[in-house]
């Protein structure tokens, strides 16, 4: 399978050599070039990793990781000058999954890549995403979205549609529903 990498720089160069890099070790690569473009391919194309700048015109790493980490856990490895500890540690606060200062090696970043989509991929078999049409549900964050805006269900309804999603396409009967229900440890009393 073709990992879908974004790179987010506001560096041409920067975004030119990994993305030449990474095409080289058969990773699809998507660039932008400040937050906002990139929540725009995020929302898109659904990446697997995404390499982040922190000083961009329009809206900066920071800002991006605050918003992306709103409504998304795709993992994130912020690549920056920035080398204080006060600004390593505000990335990882913010939901950074690692951190790398420039200038870097990119065979070092190729490892931190394979090791932080390993533990991604680990997580995201277990507490799947749900696709169907304009509908998404987060199973693990027990959420619902319409064309990206949150949709406010109760545990019996988020229990109903996951199932029906789960089935998309087939015809799902009353009885198969409530057996779905009382496995999963509803009583009826919602």
């Amino acid at each position: 399978m073709v990992r879908k990498i974004l790179v987010v720089d506001d560096t041409k160069n920067v975004q030119v050599m990994i993305s030449d890099f990474l095409s080289g070790q058969d990773f699809e690569v998507l660039t932008a070039s400040d937050g906002r473009e990139a929540l725009e391919v995020v929302h898109c194309n659904e990446p697997d990793l995404i390499l982040l700048d922190i000083m961009m015109p329009t809206m900066d790493g920071y800002q991006f990781i605050s918003q992306l980490r709103r409504e998304s856990s795709i993992p994130v490895i912020m690549i920056t000058a920035r080398q204080q500890e006060a600004d390593i540690i505000h990335g990882f606060d913010l939901g950074a999954d690692d951190y790398i200062t420039k200038p870097f090696r990119l065979r070092e970043l190729l490892v931190r890549m394979r090791a932080v989509l390993r533990r991604a991929g680990t997580r995201e078999e277990s507490k799947p995403i749900l696709v169907v049409g304009e509908l998404s549900l987060d199973t693990s964050k027990h959420e619902v979205k319409k064309q990206g805006r949150v949709i406010d269900l109760t545990p019996l309804e988020f229990q109903i549609l996951e199932m029906l999603m789960q089935a998309a396409g087939k015809v799902v009967k009353r009885v198969d529903l409530s057996m779905g229900l009382m496995e999963n440890g509803y009583t009826g009393s919602e």
